[in-house]
């Protein structure tokens, strides 16, 4: 039975406006916005934000100049957020096929078509867990409850839009003046190879010369990647700058000594500088691949309760979802028209696979792996949501067991070439999109279910929203490679870089195996000592220094704020008034400064066909970009998120609604 707290805000007996066309078109566009901007921070940062609290002040704002009412906006919201969670499961994966090997350059037919059959078939999965996880099950759904109260808040006219939008300006004019291929006047990092010199030591009867150093880099001047340390917290941003310390300041300067010979490679026009980056993209980021790899399992050893609990729940009450309910609420999609869409969706997987394999017994297989395990870690995702919020989803841990048992079977069934590669990378970008729409979707449906939304009409918004974002969400992500190239220190995709080491590791049998044996092991030590998150310090290993540094400085600025909010003896209503208005500002941050790099590389590409489109960088004057001016941003991304939203918490002037992220 459904909690007491979960009666609906508008009742099943009223009728009111829902399935609009104008809530489903506005959806939609912000399901490609949204979705692209994540695309870019999470392949940056190695982190994605969960959209629905973006996607609900936006649709509030909107809708309301047209006359929209509350179910509206739910549906409006449900549609966008698919945008994140079906290219966060896109990040994670499809760049793996051009890191790997399998593909000279991303296709837009392929990455199409992993997004659009495994978004489907994580929605049409879901819509037979819905009543077991949503209605009957006593679970928290934290970023549920709270994504619903910032909507009831909003109906009394607080939305706090304006923050979101006014963030959003400064972040996009910003990326415009220091993105490489924008207006390039700021460079937004320096860095400087600090030397140790010359030493010295005995061993056995010889004695050795070394030389080395550290290279010390500034942090990003990035309000994107300082929002995203503001919004996961002090906490998170300080584990994974602790990965970023280990690898950059232990790590590289330990190869460097340990490794004399490293200083004969510097050719004419290398420096030290340009060496310990090779030595940190060579060696460290293989060693940072096997401690991913331990912790990814561990993170779901540690969660095997829940995920036991979930797949035992789903598959007991499978039969549960849909038909003979009366009330508005509670009617789903037909559950036997759900399962013929099933079988559709398998069909159009094995034609899919059978072009990556090009053998039709390996595309059979994968399949039926694919169907099996895409139902059971959506049961998983939808689970984990309800438990710890879709911030917190595992989908790249659950991803990688997948991913490790088709590239076992691809080896047993003697598929060791790229075309086994691409067929293990498939199951994977499949399975990542499924459980990633899963979660996602188990979330909008309680934040409905507590509004008073029709869940049939959510399941048609989540499903019109993933084929809208799958057929476009391909183009930013074939743009962003072709302007900053991924798999760079300015696209780093660490995610994707895990599994394309992996697939290409286990079907072919090359792999850096002493590197990643010995990051295996790190993470063991890190397991033994109890240290919190073991993946967050690997990913800070694998990732750029400068971006988990800007990480770990929007952590700072949250810890300054609730140093601040402790201190200003404010109502704790006006306390969460502040803190809303500090993550609506730092989302604007990261949609900003996303979107700008976003619209940037489209016009890269659109400079082939028309030069007039990249006449603005002319404005240059010919100066060259300068670190100075970077300065700028840290002094006002720190006023904005830890003094002004106290301000604007005083004057009650955002939602106060607790933002579980």
């Amino acid at each position: 039975m459904a909690n007491s707290k979960d009666i609906p805000f508008v009742p099943a007996s009223q009728d009111m406006a829902e399935f609009t066309v104008k809530a489903i078109v506005l959806g939609a566009i912000m399901a490609v916005v949204l979705g692209a901007a994540n695309a870019y921070v999470g392949m940056r940062a190695g982190l994605t934000v969960a959209a629905t609290f973006p996607a609900a002040v936006v649709a509030m704002a909107v809708l309301r100049g047209f006359g929209g009412t509350v179910l509206e906006e739910n549906i409006a919201r449900t549609t966008a957020s698919v945008g994140e969670a079906l290219v966060a499961g896109a990040i994670f994966t499809i760049p793996a096929f051009v890191l790997s090997g399998a593909w000279d350059e991303l296709r837009y037919i392929e990455s199409t078509a992993i997004m659009l059959i495994g978004g489907v078939l994580g929605v049409l999965f879901v819509i037979v867990l819905r009543r077991t996880l949503v209605v009957e099950a006593d679970l928290p759904f934290p970023e549920a409850i709270a994504a619903s109260e910032i909507v009831k808040a909003g109906q009394g006219g607080q939305t706090g839009a304006k923050y979101l939008f006014g963030a959003l300006g400064l972040a996009s004019v910003w990326e415009l003046f220091k993105n490489p291929v924008g207006i390039n006047l700021i460079q937004d990092s320096t860095a400087r190879f600090v030397s140790f010199g010359r030493s010295s030591i005995e061993i056995l009867t010889g004695r050795f010369d070394y030389q080395g150093g550290a290279l010390l880099t500034t942090p990003h001047a990035s309000p994107m990647l300082m929002g995203v340390g503001y919004i996961v917290g002090t906490r998170i941003s300080n584990v994974l700058f602790s990965g970023a310390v280990a690898g950059w300041l232990v790590l590289v300067p330990l190869a460097l000594f340990l490794s004399p010979g490293l200083a004969g490679s510097l050719g004419e026009g290398d420096t030290w500088v340009d060496l310990a980056n090779q030595v940190w993209l060579r060696q460290v980021r293989p060693f940072a691949v096997g401690a991913m790899i331990v912790a990814a399992f561990y993170t779901l050893y540690n969660l095997r309760g829940s995920l036991v609990a979930g797949i035992g729940k789903a598959l007991k009450n499978i039969g549960m979802a849909g038909g003979g309910e009366t009330l508005r609420t509670e009617i789903d999609l037909d559950l036997k028209k759900v399962f013929m869409a099933v079988g559709v969706a398998s069909i159009a997987t094995f034609l899919l696979y059978l072009h990556f394999t090009e053998a039709i017994r390996g595309a059979l297989v994968l399949t039926v792996v694919m169907v099996i395990i895409g139902f059971l870690f959506a049961a998983v995702a939808g689970y984990l949501v309800a438990l710890i919020g879709s911030s917190n989803n595992p989908i790249s841990g659950l991803t990688l067991s997948a991913l490790i048992i088709a590239a076992v079977l691809m080896v047993f069934l003697g598929l060791t070439d790229v075309h086994g590669v691409a067929g293990v990378l498939g199951v994977a970008g499949v399975v990542c999109c499924t459980a990633g729409i899963a979660g996602d979707m188990m979330q909008d449906l309680k934040v409905g279910h507590i509004l008073g939304g029709t869940p049939w009409r959510m399941e048609i918004g989540e499903i019109i929203g993933v084929i809208f974002a799958a057929f476009v969400l391909a183009l930013p992500l074939m743009a962003l490679h072709r302007a900053y190239t991924i798999g760079s220190a300015a696209l780093p995709a660490p995610q994707a870089g895990l599994m394309a080491l992996m697939s290409q590791g286990i079907v072919t049998g090359e792999m850096a195996w002493p590197l990643v044996i010995a990051g295996m092991f790190f993470a063991l030590a890190l397991i033994l000592i109890k240290a919190p998150a073991p993946m967050l310090i690997a990913v800070g290993m694998y990732l750029p220094f400068q971006s988990t540094a800007a990480i770990f400085v929007g952590g700072l600025i949250r810890w300054a704020f609730n140093k601040r909010a402790d201190a200003s003896g404010l109502p704790e209503a006006q306390k969460k008034a502040a803190e809303n208005t500090g993550v609506l500002m730092s989302s604007g941050f990261i949609a900003g400064e996303s979107l700008m790099a976003v619209v940037l590389a489209l016009l890269v590409i659109g400079a082939d066909f028309a030069p007039w489109l990249q006449s603005f960088r002319r404005l240059t004057f010919g100066l060259g970009a300068s670190f100075w001016p970077s300065l700028i941003i840290y002094p006002v991304v720190l006023y904005l998120l830890a003094w002004f939203t106290l301000d604007v918490g005083r004057r009650g002037g955002a939602p106060s609604a607790t933002m579980d992220v």
